[in-house]
């Protein structure tokens, strides 16, 4: 069962890789997986900024944001790209 604690980890865990290229695979529902590729760029209490890159030149790249509990339910999973460790899993 999670505690707080579990959250508290996982969140010290994403701020541990804060300007780090990360590639994120989103669950997005109805067997839909997105996988992009972004940089963590804040972390806050209780959710975490990811700038995903363009996949187009002519595109702006976007900003999302996500919670902890989302990595947790696993809603979402990420993976440092420098060496292609999960981050947040417990």
């Amino acid at each position: 069962m999670a505690t707080k604690n579990t959250l508290s980890l996982i969140r010290s865990n994403v701020d541990c890789y804060v300007g780090e290229r990360v590639v994120l695979k989103a669950n997005k529902g109805r067997k839909k997986i997105s996988i992009k590729e972004g940089i963590i760029e804040k972390t806050y209490p209780s959710i975490f900024v990811i700038r995903i890159d363009a996949d187009v030149p002519e595109e702006i790249c976007r900003t999302v944001s996500y919670s902890y509990s989302d990595i947790l339910t696993k809603s979402i999973e990420l993976f440092a790209c420098k060496d292609n460790i999960k981050i947040g899993s417990m």
